[in-house]
């Protein structure tokens, strides 16, 4: 595992909290069990979450992590943000923070939309690109109403697509996507309602992790739509 500095921030501390968060607690998802156990993670703390500066960071630090990832394989690697000053105590707030960063990291992109996935957040195929690549985008935050995403730190989560295109090539992408709602289940007492295979609805309804309304819209705008 890869942990890069950042000025004023304790890192290890940020990292060993996240390691309790995934490896000692009942957490359902055993891919991040997975990527945790076997350190096939990237993380990287930055001083604002809405902010210009960030952006850009956050890009960079990205193009290292592509970079350093075999894609196309099964070596699976995860990027995670984390946002140890921004502390938010309800999920609107955060939603709303989330989306504004992943538009001020879509202005800074400097690379074309990744041409496999729709660049409308109301498209069921819709995922988020960077640098030319897909990524689904999972928010974590200490005050969410899902177990699951109480992280210690605000953050988010950066999974390439092709990991899960990987998957269900592999014919195993249903088993685990079965088995992490099963966990989830058992932890919460209900499954997250808006979770949906890709391609069955929007995926930016989950990004945030929070119950959205049926009339919800995403704010997110590609910069070349009309």
């Amino acid at each position: 595992m890869e942990v890069l500095t950042s000025s004023g921030l304790d890192l290890k501390q940020i990292d060993s909290d996240f390691q309790e968060f995934i490896l000692k607690s009942d957490h359902p998802c055993i891919m991040a069990k997975s990527l945790f156990k076997m350190n096939n993670y990237d993380l990287q703390a930055y001083d604002e979450m809405v902010s210009t500066e960030t952006a850009d960071q956050i890009i960079s630090d990205l193009k290292k992590y592509v970079q350093s990832t075999k894609i196309g394989t099964t070596d699976f690697r995860s990027f995670v943000a984390v946002f140890p000053n921004n502390k938010f105590t309800d999920e609107v707030s955060y939603e709303t923070a989330l989306w504004q960063t992943l538009q001020m990291l879509h202005e800074a992109d400097p690379e074309n939309w990744d041409s496999n996935v729709s660049s409308d957040p109301n498209d069921s195929n819709f995922s988020f690109s960077i640098l030319g690549h897909a990524f689904y985008v999972i928010g974590l935050h200490p005050a969410s109403s899902r177990m699951a995403r109480q992280a210690p730190y605000t953050t988010l989560v950066f999974n390439l697509h092709s990991q899960f295109e990987k998957l269900r090539e592999m014919g195993t992408y249903e088993n685990v996507r079965d088995m992490v709602r099963r966990n989830d289940e058992k932890l919460q007492g209900n499954i997250n309602p808006v979770l949906k295979d890709f391609g069955e609805e929007a995926e930016t309804r989950q990004y945030s992790g929070r119950h959205v309304e049926d009339s919800w819209k995403c704010p997110f705008h590609h910069k070349h739509s009309k």
